[in-house]
């Protein structure tokens, strides 16, 4: 078996029997039944994932995957494809939002290339995983072989799996790539009934000309590639993108290891969609950060069975999202296992 065979073989859902147990906790501490809303769910979900009523976050990761996109020569984005190592170089200088945020959280940053334009960024605190330079114009050819993309999968799994066996039982997923709002838009229009104009947004900020050719240039490379949705690989191959297949590889990965993967934007989106029709199982260990400015990102999080837990009108990208989740998680964690229960606290309960 491949390393995604053998992953996927090792999904499955989360302990319900761990939920059920969180909820009637829940219900005994000092406050109204279900009074601190998203919070109590989130308690319950991780005690699913995590299989014990009193779940703990301990190593925080946020790993972010960059690669390039053919179909930026098709005028889809407002930056040049040079933003691309630009931006990682930056992340690398800890110069990035990602990096504000993620020490604000005490969070750790992996970034990998998988598909950035150009010769490898020369780097020790980056992940030298190019499986090759950029992905293919998809309005012209697929994004990449089914090789390409299997490896790229693996490569995510591969280094979810070394954040985990370093103490991780947290993930955010992230990426960096100029265009990759594109094929992203394309993923979701495969699976959903609703207008490609509908959901495809403006991405790094292209005018109304941009957007018209960006909605265009998606109905062609969805009419010229022909995807089958019966196949997340081949959506993947065709109209997808390799940090897109990477970060698909950290979601299967973290979940086969029955870890928490917050989901962050649009991206991520797409990656984490394509991942739940891989094995539908894998939703469990999945948990919707924030809700883009990208006006696909809500159907997308809707087709997964996702919640967004904020509403910040963000659509930066990078994990940004999913880090400033991190904190809301964590203090699901602290009231289940700290606030007293009213037999503790002396307090009547509910008549």
């Amino acid at each position: 078996m491949t390393l995604l065979e053998k992953t996927l073989a090792a999904i499955n859902g989360a302990d319900q029997e761990a939920a059920a147990e969180a909820k009637k906790r829940l219900d005994c501490l000092t406050k109204p039944l279900g009074s601190l809303g998203m919070l109590e769910e989130m308690a319950m979900r991780l005690a699913a994932v995590q299989q014990t009523v009193f779940p703990q976050i301990k190593g925080k990761v946020v790993m972010i995957m960059a690669g390039d996109h053919g179909v930026v020569n098709e005028g889809v984005s407002a930056y040049p494809q040079e933003v691309t190592p630009q931006m990682v170089i930056n992340m690398l200088k800890q110069g990035a939002a990602i990096n504000v945020l993620a020490r604000q959280n005490n969070a750790k940053v992996v970034l990998a290339d998988v598909g950035v334009m150009g010769a490898p960024i020369e780097h020790p605190e980056i992940k030298q995983c190019k499986v090759r330079a950029g992905t293919g114009n998809i309005v012209r050819e697929a994004a990449m072989t089914e090789e390409e993309a299997i490896t790229a999968i693996e490569h995510g799994i591969r280094l979810v799996n070394e954040e985990i066996d370093n103490g991780a039982n947290l993930i955010a997923t992230g990426e960096m790539g100029i265009g990759n709002t594109t094929p992203s838009s394309a993923i979701l229009a495969v699976y959903s009934a609703a207008p490609i104009a509908e959901i495809t947004g403006l991405g790094t900020g292209i005018d109304d000309s941009g957007f018209r050719e960006k909605v265009s240039v998606i109905k062609k490379a969805i009419e010229n590639n022909k995807p089958d949705p019966q196949a997340p690989l081949d959506v993947l191959k065709k109209v997808g993108g390799l940090e897109i297949a990477a970060l698909t590889g950290v979601i299967l990965g973290a979940a086969a290891r029955k870890v928490a993967v917050v989901v962050d934007g649009f991206i991520s989106g797409a990656a984490a969609l394509l991942a739940y029709k891989m094995k539908p199982e894998c939703r469990d260990y999945m948990f919707g950060s924030h809700l883009s400015q990208e006006p696909g990102h809500r159907l997308m999080m809707e087709l997964i069975g996702l919640k967004p837990m904020l509403h910040l009108d963000m659509r930066l990208g990078e994990g940004t999202g999913a880090v400033l989740t991190f904190n809301l998680l964590e203090a699901a964690t602290k009231i289940i296992s700290e606030m007293a229960t009213f037999e503790q606290a002396g307090v009547s309960t509910q008549s």
